[in-house]
Order: C-alpha cells, then sequence, then structure tokens
C-alpha cells in the first residue's frame, strides 16, 4: 500500500503512555507489577491523567487490601480507554487484578522530565495516595508504527515514539513494588519493559471509521 501523508483514519485518542512492567524473577513468566501513565491530549471525552497499577496483578482485590488501582481526573475518559485498550494489551489479557482494582480521584499531577536520559518521573496524587512512577538511563527515541493486525486491539493502527528505561521503579506512598526492570519481544526486537511513550495516537482505518 502506498504510504500517503495525511492518514484518512479516525483518530479515537492521542497522549502519552509510558508503563513500567516489573518482575521478581527475569525469567518468569508473569510479571508481579503492571503500570501504566496517561496523559491524553485528545479523545471523545475530553482531556485527562492517570495512573494505573496492579502490584498484585492475578489477585481479584482492589486497594486498599492490594495495589491494584487507578487514579484519575476523568473517569469516564479512562473507563473508555481501559475497557477499549489496557484490557486488550498483552500483558494485561486475562489479569483479575484489572477487574478489582479501584478507581480513584486525582487531585494533582507532577511531571520532572529531567534531561531523558538519566531519568524521568510521574507522581500522581489522590484520595490519600500518592503513586510515584520513575524511569532511568533512557536510550534513544525509537519511532514506533503498528498496523491494525499487529495491535493490541486488532481494530487499530498506533503510532509513537518510545524511549527504553534500563531500570525503573514502582513506589506507592512511599514504599516501592518489589520486581526489577526484565525484557520482552516487541515486534521482533528485545526491549525494556520500562519504557516512555510519548506522542502516541490510536487510529482506526478509515474502512472501519
Amino acid at each position: 500500500m502506498t504510504r500517503v501523508s495525511i492518514n484518512p483514519g479516525r483518530v479515537d485518542w492521542s497522549g502519552e503512555n509510558p508503563g513500567i512492567y516489573l518482575k521478581s524473577d527475569p525469567s518468569a513468566d508473569t510479571y508481579d507489577v503492571l503500570s501504566l501513565f496517561f496523559r491524553v491530549v485528545l479523545s471523545p471525552f475530553g482531556r485527562g491523567h492517570a495512573g494505573l497499577v496492579l502490584g498484585q496483578p492475578d489477585h481479584d482485590v482492589g486497594w486498599p487490601d492490594a495495589p491494584n488501582f487507578i487514579m484519575t481526573d476523568n473517569q469516564r475518559m479512562m473507563r473508555w480507554i481501559v475497557d477499549g485498550w489496557v484490557s486488550k494489551m498483552p500483558t494485561f489479557v486475562g489479569k483479575s487484578g484489572l477487574k478489582a482494582m479501584a478507581w480513584l480521584d486525582c487531585d494533582s499531577v507532577e511531571r520532572r522530565p529531567g534531561d531523558l536520559k538519566t531519568r524521568y518521573s510521574e507522581t500522581v496524587r489522590g484520595s490519600g495516595v500518592t503513586l510515584e512512577m520513575i524511569w532511568r538511563d533512557m536510550g534513544p527515541p525509537l519511532p514506533v508504527e503498528v498496523t491494525t493486525e499487529n495491535s493490541a486491539t486488532k481494530a487499530h493502527e498506533m503510532y509513537s515514539v518510545f524511549l527504553e528505561a534500563r531500570s525503573a521503579e514502582v513506589r506507592v506512598n512511599g514504599t516501592p513494588l518489589p520486581g526489577q526492570v526484565a525484557e520482552r519481544q516487541f515486534f521482533g526486537r528485545t526491549m525494556s519493559t520500562a519504557f516512555l511513550a510519548f506522542s502516541e495516537t490510536w487510529v482506526t482505518p478509515a474502512e472501519d471509521a
């Protein structure tokens, strides 16, 4: 197919969507921690932020009994994104913690970009909870272009700029959650399980829009 300058599809949402997935055992098949941050600048339900953490991904228990929660300043938007995107991501599919997670209100979001090489962090506060996501030792920016058949939803194209982080941590109320950054296969390439994702845009192809 000939590439065109203007994609004829429909933009569903766009923004930033970095993540941190941690393992206590790098050789294990499952993750101990799954976390995502969202800074959405465009969607049918407006703009907003969210920090999503599954500190016990395979347990159907929410906060405060388990570190399974999402904090957001736009619940309508995030319920739409969780249902339509997060629940279909391979690392989140079938995770009972995702269904059981508590939905908390977010009062503030603080970004500390650093130099995008040594350290980057996002801090989300609200409902008596402080969530910190910290990325360190980033690699060069990688342009990512994902076709419909290869995307998480199998219904969208996705465009983004990724930066791998060689180390990362997730803190809840100052306490680090267990695990370290590992490696995974990402579209035929071995990549870190901690990453920054900027300018992430999900598009419904023109034939389906």
